[in-house]
């Protein structure tokens, strides 16, 4: 008997599950201490609302009230000057500013809310990589 749509997770997916199992790692997409923030061309300085440590970066990221886990990523220095932001955002592990792409977003979801796939991420926020483990 053929599968339904409603039985396979992937079913709205560019994506099947193989482009997800196994481990991959994206680099340099975590908020780091090297994470650029915008600096005041009168003085020389950084303002105080950019001044932020990777320790308040994932406190933030951790304190978002979701069932999914949270990381840190790195705000643009445009936002933070136009909207007077920290330099670092809240987003899912699996975001497509992290993974590279809207189809591997849907992908990693896909796998992570599916019983048939556990889903585990580890966030190195020295380098600001990101790896994602789904067997």
């Amino acid at each position: 008997m053929p599968e339904k749509p409603d039985d396979d997770p992937f079913h709205d997916c560019e994506l099947g599950p193989d482009a997800v199992l196994g481990t991959h790692t994206f680099e340099d997409v975590l908020f780091t201490d090297q994470t650029e923030t915008p600096v005041n061309v009168l003085t020389g300085e950084t303002p105080a609302h950019s001044q932020a440590t990777v320790e308040e970066a994932k406190e933030f990221a951790a304190s978002i009230d979701t069932e999914t886990p949270q990381i840190a990523l790195p705000a643009s220095v445009e936002s933070q000057v136009e909207t007077q932001s920290k330099p670092y955002t809240a987003a899912a592990f699996f975001h497509f500013k992290a993974t590279g792409s809207l189809a591997r977003h849907r992908a990693y979801h896909a796998a992570y809310e599916a019983d048939a796939f556990a889903v585990d991420f580890e966030a190195d926020y020295a380098s600001g990589d990101l790896t994602i483990i789904v067997d």
